[in-house]
Parts: C-alpha cells; structure tokens; sequence
C-alpha cells in the first residue's frame, strides 16, 4: 500500500470514528433521564440537573431483556399507635402526612400492612372474640379498630389516586384458643383450628363492611414467637401448614373470599429453607399459600440472598414479600437528618443475640440497611417490600410493652410538630417510581459496593435505583442498548434514575 492509498485509509477510519461517536452522542441525548436524589450532604429527594464530575467512574448496565419477578409494590403498615398519632395531630399536619405516603405527588405507596386485632404497637390488648368459647363468632366485632385505625386506613384510600393492597396479620390467636389462655406466647389448640379459621373469614367480611378490601392475610405473625413479650402464637412449619391445608384455606374458599391471598411464615429470612419446604410439600399443601413473608430482624446488615433465592426456586410463581423492617429498639433521633446515616444504630440483636449470631447484628446506619435491603431484595426476587409503623413519636411509640422503634414520620403529637426523617425519603424512591407490574430486569454495576436495581413500569419507563454507602463521589455511564448517558452520584446517597425514551 502506497502512502497515498495510507493517508485515503487512515482518512476513512477516521471519518469513521467521527461518525461513531456523533451517533454515540445522538444516542445520549434520546435517553431522557430524571434524577432524585437523597444524601447525607442534605438533599431529600431533589431533582438534580446540574451534575459535576468526579474523579472516578463507574458503570452501569441495564438489560432490558433480561427479565425476573414482577414488582406487587411498596409501601408501609397500618398501626393503631400511628393512627392514633395521627388523630392526636392538627387536620392539616394528618393530612400532610396521608399526602406525603399516599399522594402521586407524595410516596404514592401500593402495598401496606395491618393487624388483626392487637399487636406491641397498640394502645393495650384486645381481641375481636371476646367472649370465650364463641365458635360460631356471634359476639366478633371489630369496635376497636373503629376510633383510630379504620379511619386512617379511609382516609389513606381516599388520598391514593390508584388504591393499594393491603395484607393483614394476626399477631395472636384469641388467647382463649391457646393452651396457655394467654395474648402472649402459646399455641392453637386443635379443637379451635375451625374457629380460628371462621376468625378470618369474620375479619374480611367486617373490614368489608367498612369498606376496605383485604388483599392477603398471613397466618400468624413471627411463629418463632418474640421471646414471649407481646402478643405471639407459636406455629412449626407442619402445624402452619396443616392449618392452611385443612382449615384456612379451605373456609375462606368456602366463604367466597377464595382471591384473598394467603401467606405462610412472616419471620426472618435465615428459617426459610425449612419453611417453604413444607408450605410446597404437595400440591395440598401449596394450592392455598399465595406466597411466603418474610422480615429483615436476622441481621443488620445482611439480606440473605440464599435464602431468598431458594424460596423463589422452590416456588417460581409465588409471591415473596418482605412485610416487615424497622429500626428496632431504638428511641428515635427528633430532627437530625445525620444520625440516619451514621454507624450508631443498634438492633435487639445488640444486647440479646447468641454468641454465635452477634456477629449478625453490629451497628449500622439507618438509611445504609434500608438502601442495602430493599435492593438486596430485589435483586434476589422479592416482589414487595413493606415497611412498619408509618407514624411514632418522639418515644418510638406508643407501644403498650414500651418496645420502642424508629419510623419514617415521627411526630411531636403534644407540640403538633411533624418530622419526616431520610428514611421517608428512601422509602419514596422506590415506592413512587417502582409501579405495581413493574418487571425487574437485568441491571449490574463494576463495584463492590455501590449498589443498584432496575425495574421497567408497565408504562415502558425504566427507573434505576443506585446506592452509593461510601466516602466518595463517582462519575456513573447509564448502558442501555449501547446508549450511554453520564450523571454523578454523591458520596452516601440514594438516586433514582428515572428513564423515559
């Protein structure tokens, strides 16, 4: 090749080049992206525009193709101890605070938790069959839960455009039922299954009467018990999963309420294995489980992907919903948006785990072990992620056994103050952007520990959610279909990258 041949082919190569990178760069400019951003640097779910550089990169690769579970939602849990907060404030701060959770313009949640009947986070004990050895249920009335707890829950459906589920849990049999007459600890006697069963089916009927519609019910929350200190009933997987087989499932099949989904366990994530072992023995056993829930109190820092991965293996078209996690056993920080992102929270496990499960629960800062959670959980087939009490107080309660706990809204209910901490506005990233149908999809990230998610809406939009726990600031390449688009993400952050072509 003579030079003038080289010069012709050294010139075409680089008008290539050239060309390459316009069409590159066209193809950036077609990504049409939103940024949210909370930080510890101070932003609360701010819009950002403005990005500077940083002096490293990372990258992010999302795959749209590369399809998993679909997302049922996100959201948080109805307690009489929040509605009575809320009915304990001014008109105008309990509606901001149903705007904030339920609103298009607020967190907009889908999926939401409640009781059956009392828990720790009531007022006091109470139960629907106060009359002992009612079987047919002819004294079962819901009068508790009409003064703070109903109305919150109508006011919520009033606010939310789209409505949301909601699945509701038992944290004891009526004490009557159990071998130790007890709200707390015990276990169902055989003789009450039926009347156990009939107690369900008067809840949902009764709840419907007041217009709201139950989603799921879990058979019995925390079954491990709770160390014996509030309301609990004892179940192993067998006697759980007798129950459902030949008592639960079959009355509310019976009882016309065959589409309210029913879920086994609602414990940690660690006891799993055997768990779905015998909810999907058989076909018997498995035809009336909608899925299995779980809690994140195992530990502080670890998710337990394994865990998860062999529930979802064992039970491809189940759901998998995490229904509880909060920052237990802590007294909450009033209006220091720091404290939530530094290592100094502790968990029960600080003070009361074995030793050979201390390790599990060091300290850890809050937002880090909700970020890191909820995108573990997707990551690994979770579906739904539901958080506890939306409303505490400045105590962490009320709480009838003082277990006192942090929750995204804590409020000042003698001052009429309201204080929406970060994890508020952790929450809403996931919740606002992540619909109900969405699909998770493929979405990887070259670090260690940053870490990301990604879901496409139904309305063909894909929303990144990226986590960033470290000191330093980083230059983040959006890879989607060989179309690039660069942002920043600021050291201890949460963003999420809303996608729009």
């Amino acid at each position: 090749m003579n030079t003038k041949q080289q010069l012709y082919s050294l010139k075409t190569i680089f008008i290539g080049m050239i060309c390459a990178a316009l069409i590159q760069c066209n193809n950036a400019k077609k990504m049409n992206i939103d940024v949210y951003e909370t930080s510890e640097n101070g932003n609360a779910f701010t819009l950002i525009k403005d990005f500077k550089p940083a002096d490293e990169s990372l990258t992010i690769k999302v795959n749209p193709a590369e399809q998993f579970q679909k997302i049922t939602g996100f959201g948080g849990s109805f307690t009489e101890a929040s509605a009575h907060l809320l009915n304990k404030l001014s008109l105008t701060n309990r509606k901001k605070i149903l705007d904030a959770y339920f609103s298009e313009e607020g967190a907009n949640y889908s999926l939401t938790r409640t009781h059956i009947a009392s828990c720790d986070f009531s007022l006091s004990n109470y139960t629907y069959a106060k009359v002992e050895n009612d079987l047919e249920m002819k004294h079962f009335s819901i009068e508790d839960d009409k003064i703070d707890l109903i109305p919150m829950i109508l006011d919520a459906n009033k606010t939310s455009k789209e409505g949301f589920k909601i699945i509701a849990s038992p944290w004891t049999a009526p004490p009557w039922m159990k071998d130790n007459k007890s709200y707390v600890g015990g276990k169902l006697l055989p003789q009450f299954n039926d009347a156990f069963a009939l107690y369900f089916s008067k809840y949902l009927s009764a709840y419907k009467k007041e217009g709201i519609d139950i989603w799921g019910v879990t058979v019995i929350n925390e079954p491990h018990g709770n160390g014996n200190n509030w309301e609990s009933t004892l179940f192993s997987p067998k006697e759980m999963t007798d129950f459902v087989q030949n008592h639960l499932g079959p009355k509310l099949e019976k009882d016309n309420w065959g589409k309210v989904n029913i879920f086994g366990y609602d414990q940690n994530r660690a006891g799993l294995k055997e768990w779905v072992d015998e909810m999907y023995r058989d076909e018997k056993s498995s035809k009336y489980y909608a899925g299995v829930a779980v809690h994140w109190y195992e530990s502080t820092y670890d998710y337990f992907p394994d865990a998860l991965q062999y529930a979802h293996k064992k039970a491809p078209n189940k759901y998998l919903i995490e229904t509880e996690g909060c920052v237990d056993s802590e007294v909450p920080k009033w209006k220091d948006d720091k404290w939530y992102w530094q290592k100094e929270a502790t968990d029960w496990g600080w003070d009361w785990a074995s030793e050979k499960d201390r390790h599990l629960h060091p300290k850890y800062a809050p937002v880090n072990r909700y970020a890191t959670d909820i995108i573990g959980c997707l990551n690994n087939y979770v579906d739904g992620w539901v958080d506890w009490n939306m409303v505490l107080n400045k105590q962490g309660g009320p709480n009838w056994f003082k277990n006192w706990c942090v929750a995204p809204v804590i409020v000042d209910e003698e001052k009429d103050e309201v204080y929406f901490t970060p994890l508020y506005f952790i929450m809403a990233h996931f919740s606002k952007f992540m619909r109900p149908g969405a699909v998770k999809i493929g979405c990887e990230i070259n670090h260690k520990e940053v870490m990301t998610t990604a879901v496409q809406n139904p309305d063909g939009s894909i929303v990144v959610a990226l986590f960033n726990p470290t000191d330093k600031k980083y230059n983040i390449a959006i890879n989607i279909n060989k179309e690039v688009k660069t942002i920043t993400i600021d050291s201890k952050a949460l963003q999420t990258i809303v996608i729009k072509n």
